[in-house]
């Protein structure tokens, strides 16, 4: 009994307890939406061309907006910033579901759609993630939150296309896409029962690129955050896009159908959440370097062991592997880089970190596909040469710890509490 009450331990924060229910329901949502986006894109183009236009479409704004959103989320009050955000959702989930309804067929208003989602995203990523260092008052309790909120992630990604296959096969995608919309309103309620102190306005606010500037150069030389954003950034290019050969692989490899491609979505998806459920319940943090590190030797070690498997039993319990590699390292670096970080400069901090993961991650797609497409590679060796790539990069990464621990002390005092906004 006492160990769950552990892993649930940033719940006895009330803002916290808001903060997880409302995104909870409101990710389930998106994520069916997510779903049904694609099986209507496919359905009405029979391109899988075009899925992947609307893909990168939701995606390459993180990469050219998020830098700036960081920016606002310093200067501004970040919980409004997530307000606003939830109601530009709603607009976006809504235009959707009329788009549907109204038998529109063409795919430039989806794709367009998915630009705005995507543009959303970006503006919210950077507040969002920041936010958390506000409702969680014990620096203790803050990989704990950081870990739950990476469980309601994956929970949501199990959840909600389970959800959306259901009603897509009996009512169509057009309740997904109502749904959606509707499970903003849970956020925003949750967003508005939210009490925190009266922002301060930064004293000097200056222009929107030297401010910028100035959270790229404190990130250059503070080398610890460096060297973690880097790595997430060649692991988003080169290893997270694993999931985007799966179908190949349970095609071509494992010589399986569409239900064999299912359970290996949901074998990484499992591997997620015992991640995150991992990181949770963790009660010494004081090995948080190391655990970044060999996090990621375990997810590339699963990528090699998985191109050598040829039945779909094996391949599901190292993919399970991978996935809990991936989400103790991505989840352990976006701790380390907050408690590590001044306050003044979390926001544009942690919107490089999004750049890093999220900005990085379309042009991984893209390459991993060309590779495993390549006469030369094939998807078995381009899995082995995905996995090596990160498996090499911990393992350096682990090598330069006796550096780090002398540099840096994670985890010991919290910086000064980040201004909030009236």
């Amino acid at each position: 009994m006492k160990k769950i009450k552990y892993l649930f331990r940033a719940f006895k924060y009330r803002n916290y307890r808001l903060y997880f229910a409302g995104q909870g329901l409101s990710l389930i949502g998106s994520w069916m939406q997510q779903v049904a986006a694609g099986w209507y894109v496919y359905r009405i183009t029979d391109s899988p061309w075009m899925l992947g236009v609307v893909a990168f479409s939701a995606q390459i704004p993180n990469l050219l907006i998020t830098p700036f959103a960081g920016v606002l989320a310093d200067r501004k009050n970040k919980l409004k910033i997530i307000i606003a955000v939830q109601y530009l959702g709603i607009i976006q989930a809504v235009l959707f579901t009329v788009l549907y309804y109204n038998g529109i067929k063409n795919i430039f208003p989806i794709i367009l759609l998915s630009l705005f989602l995507g543009i959303i995203n970006a503006i919210d990523a950077p507040a969002r993630q920041s936010f958390v260092f506000d409702i969680v008052d014990e620096i203790d309790d803050l990989p704990n939150a950081i870990a739950l909120n990476s469980t309601m992630f994956n929970g949501a990604r199990l959840l909600g296309p389970a959800i959306a296959g259901f009603i897509i096969s009996r009512f169509g995608e057009g309740v997904c896409f109502s749904v959606n919309a509707v499970s903003f309103i849970a956020v925003i309620g949750a967003l508005y029962a939210i009490r925190i102190p009266p922002f301060i306005k930064p004293t000097a606010v200056k222009n929107v690129f030297h401010e910028l500037k100035e959270g790229i150069k404190y990130t250059y030389n503070h080398e610890l955050i460096r060297n973690i954003l880097m790595m997430v950034a060649f692991i988003s290019l080169l290893g997270m896009p694993y999931a985007t050969l799966m179908p190949v692989f349970a095609k071509e490899v494992l010589k399986g159908s569409a239900q064999s491609f299912a359970l290996l979505m949901t074998a990484s998806g499992t591997g997620a959440v015992a991640g995150a459920i991992f990181l949770a319940s963790r009660k010494n943090d004081s090995r948080l370097l190391n655990l970044f590190g060999l996090a990621g030797s375990i997810f590339g070690t699963g990528l090699i062991l998985v191109s050598f498997s040829k039945n779909l039993p094996l391949a599901f319990t190292i993919i399970i592997m991978s996935g809990f590699g991936m989400m103790t390292q991505l989840g352990t670096g976006n701790t380390i880089i907050q408690t590590a970080i001044e306050s003044r400069m979390r926001g544009r901090v942690m919107s490089l970190y999004n750049m890093a993961f999220m900005g990085v991650f379309p042009f991984g797609n893209l390459l991993m596909g060309f590779l495993a497409k390549s006469s030369v590679l094939g998807i078995t060796k381009t899995l082995i040469l995905s996995g090596a790539c990160s498996m090499m990069l911990s393992i350096l990464f682990l090598i330069r710890l006796p550096k780090y621990r002398a540099k840096y002390h994670i985890l010991n005092t919290k910086p000064s509490i980040p201004e909030q906004s009236k």
